[in-house]
């Protein structure tokens, strides 16, 4: 009788190749540990290979690949504001050179420049003010009564007391400190003065109207403790009667300040102009004729 082949038979063949495989791959194994010379051409190999399973076997690798792509992602956002300040620049070079021209135009006298001292400051615990520094910079350096001091980012305060190698400041947000400023884009005016929570307040305001919510609070220059043009702070709430001011100089860097002096503009009985003298014989001969 015929016999028909199950399923035993058929994996039988299967079996063959998977046995002549294993003993293959066997005498292979034992020809390469007894070859020198195809082990030395194979080292490489192998060694490349042990080093790459073990970086990929390697704990954390994961959270490595992670912070790698939010660095990729922080540099390729630096790069394209660095981009953006580049244009910046560019346009105030440009705005620079336009100003210029305009100012030799209409014959501007412009603000004399003086010099300024950099000093590392602290604060004053036992001292007459609630909120004042010590600066480590006084007479011998050039410093004297109503120099103003800011930081990088805006103005911190004036000096009130000089010494011989120090000098107090008073902060703007001691509540004796009066400022007067105005707002960049209203032109509107009044008196800041410094609050307890840390913020400025808004009083004594000639015109009537209203600060733009946001916008940059800057010295006016009137009376000539502080230059025009210095940067205090942005208008924050104002439900209140007094608007409060977000200082500026709490963004930046509180330990060193730079002292500068406030370009007064003199009055004209500080210059006494002496006429010019005349020789008595000039004088005579004057009366004769």
């Amino acid at each position: 009788m015929p016999r028909y082949a199950g399923k035993g038979s058929r994996r039988t063949p299967l079996r063959r190749y998977v046995y002549f495989v294993a003993i293959a791959g066997l005498l292979a194994l034992l020809f390469l540990q007894t070859s020198p010379q195809l082990r030395e051409r194979i080292e490489p190999v192998r060694t490349a290979a042990s080093d790459q399973m073990f970086v990929l076997s390697r704990a954390g690798l994961p959270d490595e690949l992670a912070a790698a792509t939010g660095k990729d992602r922080r540099i390729m956002e630096l790069e394209a504001r660095v981009r953006e300040l580049a244009q910046y620049e560019a346009m105030a070079l440009s705005m620079a050179e336009r100003l210029e021209v305009y100012e030799d135009i209409l014959n501007m006298q412009g603000e004399p420049k003086a010099a300024e001292v950099t000093a590392r400051v602290m604060a004053e615990t036992n001292g007459p003010f609630a909120e004042g520094l010590l600066a480590n910079a006084g007479g011998q350096n050039g410093v004297q009564e109503g120099y103003f001091a800011e930081n990088d980012r805006g103005l911190v305060g004036r000096v009130v007391n000089v010494g011989q190698r120090s000098a107090r400041i008073l902060k703007l947000t001691d509540f004796n400190s009066r400022v007067p400023v105005m707002g960049e884009a209203s032109g509107l005016r009044a008196i800041m003065y410094g609050g307890r929570d840390g913020d400025g307040r808004l009083t004594d305001r000639p015109e009537s109207g209203r600060f733009i919510e946001g916008e940059r609070i800057l010295t006016s220059g009137e009376g000539g403790l502080f230059p025009r043009g210095v940067v205090v702070g942005w208008v924050g709430d104002q439900d209140g009667a007094e608007p409060r001011v977000q200082l500026a100089m709490n963004e930046g860097q509180l330990g060193y300040v730079r002292l500068k002096p406030s370009i007064r503009i003199p009055a004209p009985e500080d210059f006494v102009i002496q006429a010019p003298l005349v020789e008595d014989g000039a004088e005579d001969d004057a009366a004769d004729e």
